[in-house]
């Protein structure tokens, strides 16, 4: 992955071209993280396509307080935000069927381990939205302690705790349904 920055900073000085790479960089990550959020895939590609949209054409100003990445994904989070006040009286979809099984040599293999990724997905979506958030951000989008504190507006002991708490509610989620634990 390239500097983010570095790529809008020449997006900003009229390389138009610049904004694509930024867009291929961190749609998919933050696509995930935005449907740790709000729980609907579709919404989640929607709304960073809105982010991606707000780039271009209002141009915020990345002052490099923080991280490129934390920056973008802060936006996407208000992003998520904006669309649960939206749709507050809209139920949860369910995640069943919310992402292909890869194609590779072992086939197997793989569907078995898209499995277990399902599985993990679906005992995260069932957790608190804050615990959803920080699995995210620290586990699928390696994000450090620092970084998901800006993203989420939280003190660095705020985000130790709930990420501790976080990791038992899934532990004991993945036990209920009787899932292969690894660890956090």
């Amino acid at each position: 992955m390239s500097n983010g920055s570095g790529s809008y900073s020449r997006f900003l000085s009229g390389d138009r071209d610049a904004i694509e790479e930024v867009i291929k960089d961190y749609k998919d990550g933050l696509i995930y993280y935005i449907y740790s959020i709000i729980g609907d895939m579709e919404l989640s590609e929607e709304a960073a396509i809105d982010v991606f949209i707000k780039l271009y054409v209002d141009k915020p100003v990345f002052n490099g307080n923080s991280a490129f990445k934390t920056w973008l994904y802060t936006i996407g989070r208000n992003k998520a935000f904006d669309i649960q006040r939206k749709r507050s009286r809209i139920t949860e979809i369910s995640l069943d069927g919310a992402y292909s099984v890869p194609t590779g040599e072992n086939i197997e293999q793989n569907y078995l381990q898209q499995e277990k990724c399902s599985m993990l997905r679906l005992a995260v979506s069932k957790l608190k939205p804050e615990y959803s958030q920080i699995l995210c951000l620290i586990y699928f989008e390696n994000f450090d302690n620092a970084e998901a504190g800006k993203i989420m507006k939280k003190s660095s002991k705020q985000i130790r705790d709930l990420l501790y708490r976080a990791k038992n509610a899934l532990k004991r989620e993945l036990e209920k349904e009787d899932a292969e634990y690894d660890g956090l």
